[in-house]
C-alpha cells in the first residue's frame, strides 16, 4: 500500500505538495469514493484512482538537467505569457515540472521531472541539498561582506544564510563570488545582496548536490543518468 499523494505525484499529476492540495480540495476519488484525508493509502495496481473524474496511470519517470537562460520562468505556465523553461524541451515533455526555481533574471542548472517524490526531496529544507552559485557583483568586495553572508542576514522576518562563500576575483569594477546554499528560500541570494546594497549583474547556478552544470550550453538540456539520480538520492 502506498500513500495516495505519492501515487498522484508519480503519475505526474502534480508535485507531492500540489497533490496533497488536490486531495484536501476533494478532487481525488478512489474506487468512486472521494478521499480528502491526507495519508490515505491505496493499492495503485488494483484501485481505480481519478482526479477531477479522470483516471490516472503511472508514467515512465523522466529526469532532465537544463541550463536555464535568463528571461525564462520556472513554471509550467505563465499568466503573463512569458517564456517558460518547458518551452526549451520537446513537446512530448510538456508535462514535466521544474524542481525548485531560478528567478526570471537568473540562469544555470535546474532539473525538470515527472517524479513528485524526487522533487520534494530535492527542494524541502529538511533534506538540505546544497546548491552552488556564481554571482557577479558591481564593485569590490572584502572579507567583511563574506562574514556577513556567512553569519546570516535578516530580511522580512527570515534569516538568510550562506553555507560557504569564496571570492574568486575582485577589483574596483566587479567581483565574482562562489556561494553554497542549503535551504533555497525564495530569491535568497538576491535578497541578501539587496539588504547589503550590492548590485547583482549575473547569478548562475552551477551545481545541485553532486550534479554540475559543466559544459551544458545555455538553453540546452540532457537526461540525468541512472547513476546521477542514485547519487542525488543517496545523500538524502
Amino acid at each position: 500500500m502506498v500513500r495516495l499523494q505519492k501515487v498522484l505525484a508519480e503519475a505526474a499529476i502534480a508535485s507531492r505538495r500540489a497533490s496533497e492540495q488536490y486531495i484536501v480540495e476533494g478532487r481525488v476519488a478512489v474506487n468512486g469514493r472521494v478521499v480528502t484525508e491526507l495519508g490515505s493509502k491505496v493499492d495503485p495496481e488494483h484501485d481505480k484512482i481519478t482526479v477531477d473524474g479522470k483516471g490516472i496511470r503511472s508514467k515512465r519517470k523522466i529526469y532532465i538537467a537544463l541550463n536555464k537562460p535568463p528571461g525564462f520562468i520556472c513554471s509550467k505556465r505563465d499568466p503573463e505569457k512569458r517564456d517558460t523553461v518547458g518551452d526549451l524541451l520537446p513537446a512530448e515533455w510538456s508535462h514535466l515540472f521544474p524542481v525548485g526555481r531560478l528567478d526570471y533574471a537568473s540562469e544555470g542548472l535546474i532539473f525538470l521531472t515527472n517524479d513528485g517524490d524526487f522533487s520534494l526531496k530535492l527542494t524541502h529544507p529538511r533534506y538540505g541539498v546544497r546548491k552552488k552559485y556564481r554571482v557577479t557583483l558591481v564593485g569590490r568586495v572584502d572579507p567583511e561582506l563574506v562574514e556577513k553572508l556567512s553569519k546570516g542576514i535578516s530580511h522580512e522576518g527570515e534569516m538568510l544564510r550562506t553555507e560557504r562563500v569564496r571570492i574568486l576575483s575582485t577589483n574596483h569594477s566587479s567581483s565574482l563570488l562562489e556561494i553554497d546554499l542549503a535551504e533555497g528560500k525564495n530569491r535568497e541570494l538576491r535578497r541578501m545582496f539587496d539588504v547589503l546594497g550590492r548590485i547583482v549583474t549575473k547569478l548562475q547556478r552551477i551545481q545541485i548536490g553532486p550534479i554540475k552544470l559543466a559544459e551544458l550550453r545555455v538553453g540546452r538540456w540532457r537526461t540525468l543518468t541512472e547513476a546521477e539520480i542514485k547519487s542525488l538520492l543517496a545523500r538524502l
